[in-house]
């Protein structure tokens, strides 16, 4: 099946279409009869493109205008959106002198909106076309229904773990570990990714970190960074963090003071470079105290070079044995192995041996096996199918391909996880609201946007092509992506230009100088600022901008005209004033999430422009400037505040928000306190005090508004300058709220 991501386009042009159809825009006569040529024309293609969808392989021509199509829909998109805001814009402007002045001008613009489009028809004209060649029938989708989070998938992961580590691996490992040798000793943990070399050695450490004076599990990257891992190794060490303050030299020898004369327990996961581990070793001092460190990485050189090449101290991952990986199989089609229908029972063992023992792939089929009930044996011979010709016994990406056979509209919502870094905790709210400000979520029968968001986070889940963080109540908050399929999905988003990750100068340059338009961007290690000034204006087309800490980067927003999700988060240490002031111009922003712990961040003084943005986040505790009118952005859902800024002035407008975090409500006056109380939508409110005490006059008036609050399903306070008072605390925990309270 050709897993692309073509409708994360063609949808979003199909509804703004039938809007150009709406009451609306009855007075545009020429325009409407275009737009309706052109949305029954592309709906056909659709139809067409989601049959396409269903097909294993492709012809080159097939696929060609499949490539086609979905860059013509960007940039019919991107028209359509140039001339809704120049409606829009002009219908906004208020006086008499500027509403004749417009009226002048209509005619004009109306006739060049007209040619444009008339271009547009055309292309469509063509494309449709070119589709005649090709003899593929139309098949339209139907929309799927809510889902909720499978509750065995916990369960199931705890299941595989047992799988790969119970009995010997793990006592062969506890057993060299644990050994009486007081010199300290590296243990590699080597293997392909997915036999779950992360999951023995989290138990190995689970069982037996207790008898060490510290320890750490730490996550190393594909690509790190020395001196920032190893910053990160001081916090999982309960250091205090200075990292801001000192070279890499200091850094390896305030770790060396903190580990001396201890006896330490260190895990890395998932090491691939030799050289960094030349640099991180030289951090873990030999002081004959017992203490042990834990290597696990893909590659043998890396595993060897850890151990000092003595071979008895490395542990060769091994694929699950037969018993083992039936077992696993069908505990999550959900049969019992010893009533497997006998139909299943030869495509079965043929599926299994294809996946060659690997947890990963046996999880992610069966998975998807168990997604719908009742599949026919045709779709079994269908799946072992797309695993590849030969029987493997270490599906390699390229067969682990044919394994995503996923519905259409889940596949935009998978790939855009590669905007993430590797190894990046993915919080499911984030998640989800990109996904809607790119315009992938699709509501029916009056559904709400978010739900069925989340209802298709939960389905990723279930498929296993997420890994859910669970927390101790069994929920699910956040996710993480296997390395193997995050290299699948950077690998499938290159094929399809779905969105462009740069670790350097050369990766963006790479970018700007192939075939297609950049459409999104992820910036993930440094870039050099004064290189990339000059490509900015072939960034223009990009829709998804993110920059990661590492990036340290920020580009000229300006450029960026069609730019619906900018997350940006400063890397830690970083006290310059970063310049985001641009973002005001940024018409069809729809998402903004802005983290910054020590840098300066200069913000627009007036955001109304951005009548479309959904989320806005400026987690910051250092803002040169903020916007005064947050009130007057009628659509906006979800509001967190930086640290020293009080609730928006006239936030009694904002009718639409549902969650709210404000850092520090002193900082508010009693009349937008009071206003509080009359956002009836309002779902989640965190609060806090930080930077003084609340009057009482302040705290009568919470209370006030928090008791007509009778929507709110959490509501949480951070303790900061001072304690709620007791009348706050009651409310708060009053039972009929789920609430959190932190000191």
């Amino acid at each position: 099946m050709a897993t692309s991501a073509t409708m994360g386009v063609m949808n979003p042009l199909l509804g703004k279409l039938a809007n150009l159809l709406g009451e609306e825009y009855m007075m545009l006569t020429g325009v409407r009869k275009q737009a309706s040529f052109l949305k029954d024309e592309l709906s056909i293609m659709k139809a067409l493109l989601d049959k396409m969808e269903l097909m294993d392989e492709l012809d080159p021509s097939a696929k060609n205008w499949r490539d086609h199509i979905r860059e013509m829909s960007y940039d019919m998109e991107n028209c359509i959106d140039d001339f809704i805001h120049d409606i829009e814009g002009a219908s906004a402007k208020k006086g008499f002198v500027r509403k004749m002045a417009q009226r002048l001008r209509r005619l004009g613009r109306r006739h060049q909106i007209a040619n444009r489009i008339e271009e547009l028809k055309v292309l469509a004209m063509e494309a449709s076309a070119r589709r005649e060649r090709y003899n593929i029938d139309a098949c339209i989708n139907s929309s799927p229904g809510p889902v909720a989070v499978d509750p065995r998938i916990p369960a199931l992961y705890k299941e595989a773990a047992g799988l790969v580590g119970i009995d010997a691996p793990r006592e062969e490992l506890v057993s060299l570990l644990m050994d009486s040798g007081k010199k300290l000793k590296v243990l590699s943990i080597v293997g392909f990714g997915g036999l779950g070399k992360t999951t023995l050695a989290k138990q190995v450490y689970d069982k037996v970190g207790g008898q060490f004076d510290c320890k750490a599990f730490f996550s190393v990257s594909q690509r790190p960074e020395v001196k920032s891992l190893l910053n990160g190794l001081q916090l999982k060490l309960g250091m205090r963090d200075y990292s801001h303050a000192y070279e890499l030299q200091d850094v390896i020898d305030r770790l060396r003071e903190h580990l001396k004369h201890k006896r330490y327990l260190i895990i890395l996961d998932d090491l691939w470079d030799q050289s960094a581990w030349s640099t991180i070793s030289c951090a873990f001092p030999d002081d004959a105290n017992g203490s042990r460190v834990v290597v696990t990485t893909r590659l043998d050189d890396v595993a060897t070079i850890a151990c000092l090449s003595d071979r008895t101290c490395i542990y060769s991952m091994k694929p699950l044995k037969e018993e083992d990986s039936r077992r696993l199989f069908f505990s999550r089609v959900s049969w019992p192995e010893n009533v497997c229908l006998p139909q299943f029972k030869e495509i079965s063992a043929q599926i299994l041996k294809k996946c060659g023992g690997l947890p990963l792939a046996i999880i992610t089929i069966a998975s998807l096996l168990a997604s719908h009930e009742e599949r026919p044996l045709s779709e079994w011979e269908s799946i072992k199918n797309s695993l590849g010709a030969k029987s493997a016994t270490k599906p390699t990406l390229k067969e682990m391909r044919g394994i995503l056979h996923l519905p259409v509209y889940l596949r935009p919502c998978f790939l855009y996880l590669g905007m993430y870094p590797e190894d990046c905790l993915i919080r499911r709210d984030d998640l989800v609201r990109q996904w809607i400000a790119e315009g992938f979520i699709c509501s029916s029968h009056g559904a709400d946007l978010d739900d069925v968001a989340k209802s298709y986070f939960n389905e990723l889940v279930n498929r296993s092509m997420i890994q859910p963080i669970v927390t101790e109540e069994g929920e699910v908050f956040s996710c993480m992506v296997h390395d193997m399929m995050l290299d699948l999905i950077l690998s499938k988003s290159k094929e399809d230009n779905f969105l462009s990750v740069a670790y350097n100068y050369e990766d963006i340059v790479r970018s700007c100088n192939s075939e297609y338009k950049v459409r999104r961007l992820s910036l993930q290690s440094c870039v050099g600022g004064s290189k990339s000034e000059a490509l900015a204006t072939s960034m223009a087309h990009v829709r998804s901008y993110a920059l990661w800490p590492k990036s340290q980067y920020t580009p000229p927003l300006s450029q960026f005209k069609y730019l619906r999700v900018l997350a940006f988060e400063s890397p830690h240490g970083l006290e310059t004033t970063v310049d985001l002031t641009a973002v005001g111009h940024l018409f069809l922003l729809r998402y903004l999430n802005v983290s910054a712990s020590t840098a300066v961040i200069a913000l627009p003084a007036e955001i109304q422009g951005l009548v479309h943005l959904l989320t806005l986040v400026i987690d910051c505790k250092r803002v040169q400037s903020f916007p005064l009118d947050i009130s007057c952005l009628a659509n906006l859902l979800h509001l967190v505040l930086p640290y020293g800024v009080g609730l928006p002035e006239g936030i009694k407008k904002m009718k639409s928000i549902r969650t709210l975090k404000c850092w520090d409500m002193s900082e508010s006056s009693l009349e937008d306190i009071k206003g509080l109380g009359e956002l009836t939508n309002l779902k989640k409110l965190h609060l806090s005090t930080w930077s003084k005490r609340f009057t009482l006059e302040q705290e009568d008036a919470l209370v006030s508004s928090l008791r007509t609050l009778r929507g709110l399903k959490e509501i949480g306070w951070t303790q900061g300058c001072s304690a709620p008072d007791n009348k706050i605390v009651e409310l708060i925990r009053g039972g009929t709220l789920c609430t959190q309270m932190e000191d």
